[in-house]
């Protein structure tokens, strides 16, 4: 997967570059903080289908110590031809109103601040998607958090660390384990009073497959509370099962993207 998004949105960090922001930390804001997300489309009538799409993100930040909690849920229902078995074994294409999309994302993370730069961080990840390669992901992984930069306008930070993988390929009963090394670049840049370009990058390399997300948002403040989310999510896994053609519901492409425009609540 190219990281066409990531290199885009670093080189819009430049400036604060020059004025010397990568010698600049801030501290993190104590307590809790949080916003959760949500984005539906349904059409009745000549057409029908069902879109859903939610998240939820909490922080909090106590004495040296940063916990991390977010969840993500897709589930759509449309219209689709498939093909069932008619008169004298003849298919016969049919239209059928089925779940085209259903997958919920769960992760935590846990840091210690060594000082303003340095981190530990360990991390969990549990992804299911009952139309991708795989059935479930689930990998735990500890880290070396740096932060480039941390200043009013500009949040850049990377990890990067060893880990564990639990995984099950679509179509097949057995459960799998595998060492991975683990990535992640956060970048935030605020561009106006009131809006700002996110990118996350996640990369879980192993000997089986490496997968690679990346998300880029664009978030239009309307007050102290509401926003206007527009993202952007590239998944990649570099490869597949051949047992994956073997399951109607398995899936057979490497790279899925997402595109979503959300009401975001900020609390």
């Amino acid at each position: 997967m190219p990281p066409f998004p990531v290199a885009l949105l670093l080189a819009l960090s430049l400036p604060a570059w020059a004025d010397g922001a990568a010698a600049t930390t801030t501290p993190d804001k104590q307590g809790w903080s949080g916003s959760g997300q949500l984005g539906l489309a349904a059409t009745t009538g000549n057409t029908r289908s069902q879109n859903l799409n939610a998240g939820l993100d909490l922080k909090f930040t106590g004495g040296n110590w940063i916990y991390h909690f977010d969840g993500s849920a897709l589930r759509s229902r449309g219209v689709v031809s498939v093909s069932l078995p008619g008169p004298n074994g003849t298919p016969v294409n049919v239209n059928q109103y089925r779940v085209t999309a259903n997958r919920y994302t769960l992760g935590g993370s846990a840091a210690l601040v060594l000082n303003p730069e340095n981190r530990l961080v360990s991390t969990m990840r549990y992804d299911h998607d009952n139309f991708s390669a795989y059935r479930y992901q689930a990998a735990i992984a500890v880290s070396w958090g740096h932060v480039l930069i941390k200043n009013a306008s500009t949040d850049l930070d990377f990890e990067l660390g060893p880990g564990l993988k639990r995984y099950r390929i679509e179509g097949a009963n057995a459960n799998h384990t595998a060492a991975i090394a683990r990535g992640a670049i956060n970048y935030s840049q605020q561009l106006t009073a009131n809006t700002r370009i996110e990118n996350h990058l996640l990369i879980e390399a192993a000997s089986f497959d490496t997968f690679a997300e990346d998300t880029t948002s664009l978030v239009v403040q309307m007050n102290k509370r509401l926003a206007l989310k527009v993202g952007y999510q590239i998944r990649h896994n570099t490869k597949l099962n051949n047992v994956l053609l073997l399951n109607p519901y398995g899936g057979v492409a490497k790279t899925d993207t997402l595109l979503t425009t959300n009401l975001v609540y900020n609390f």
